[in-house]
């Protein structure tokens, strides 16, 4: 028996769920295992359809491909909002997955983006994302191509008629803003929700879909707890964000789609719902949001 403080170790099976959903946000080309492996463990728990969402142009192009081999999944691209600035400024330390870059300036990340525009072009890709804004380690040079690189984004989920899936790092009244300023797709998802009770009511107000991630089961999450008590059932959706955000017990370890009940049994707590009322609604949402 592994203690519990073994961060190697892969957690259990949780309980399945009765009601089957999505993982409405993984990441399955950053996780130890194989696709194959990886669905059927989550189809063995309740969790049988997942949106791979892409980084970067390698991860795009394997979302679209992964979600053109598999049934049960489904793809979005983009460029991350740091890896806009990675492309026009150059990425000297290799911090991202394809070592170090050198400046490719606004005529890089226009190429990106057109690759991006081509991909999402796709019957299989449902989503334009991650996008969105995070500030949590960029610069203010960096800010003006993560803004040019969202607004594109948000051009590019309009046009095709997908899902714009957004990342919001510590930038919720700029991503807000820009959402106003360019007119918002029809179909909006704030991945890994991480605003307050107040920004939940103008995300249900707009129409916004809300995904919560394993943080919400985290001690100091209590604020996002709050705005998960607000968000009106039909705009709720759960993911993993795999392998990122392990929901407790097992917080430290890897996350995999598998883990989904998890979050749902804590979120549907918090709701003051039974779990296969919140898994019901959760599981209808998610293929609204993304139109399988």
């Amino acid at each position: 028996m592994a203690p519990q403080d073994d961060k190697t170790t892969p957690p259990p099976l949780p309980e399945p769920l009765r009601v089957p959903v999505a993982d409405s946000h993984t990441h399955l080309d950053m996780q130890d295992t194989t696709v194959d492996e990886a669905l059927a463990k989550a189809a063995s728990v309740g969790v049988t359809t997942v949106v791979q969402v892409g980084c970067d142009l390698a991860g795009s192009r394997w979302a679209a491909d992964t979600a053109a081999a598999y049934e049960s999944v489904h793809a979005a691209v983009a460029l991350h909002p740091n890896e806009a600035p990675r492309i026009v400024l150059g990425d000297p330390d290799g911090w991202s997955r394809q070592g170090a870059r050198e400046p490719g300036g606004d005529a890089a990340l226009d190429a990106a983006l057109a690759e991006i525009d081509a991909l999402a072009a796709r019957p299989e890709v449902r989503g334009v994302g991650e996008t969105g804004l995070d500030y949590f380690r960029t610069g203010p040079d960096g800010m003006a191509a993560q803004q040019r690189s969202f607004r594109a984004h948000i051009e590019i989920a309009k046009r095709h008629g997908k899902a714009l899936v957004i990342h919001d790092r510590e930038a919720h009244e700029d991503v807000l803003r820009i959402l106003r300023e360019e007119g918002a797709p029809d179909r909006v998802v704030f991945h890994c929700y991480s605003g307050d009770a107040e920004m939940a009511e103008v995300c249900a107000a707009a129409g916004y879909f809300m995904s919560f991630a394993g943080n919400i089961t985290f001690k100091n999450a209590q604020p996002l707890r709050d705005a998960l008590t607000v968000a009106p059932p039909e705009l709720v959706l759960v993911e993993t964000d795999a392998p990122f955000l392990t929901p407790v017990p097992y917080r430290g370890r890897a996350n995999a789609p598998y883990l989904i009940p998890l979050t749902l049994r804590a979120m549907a707590e918090v709701k003051g719902m039974t779990e296969d009322a919140l898994a019901s609604a959760v599981a209808a949402n998610t293929a609204r949001a993304f139109a399988y």
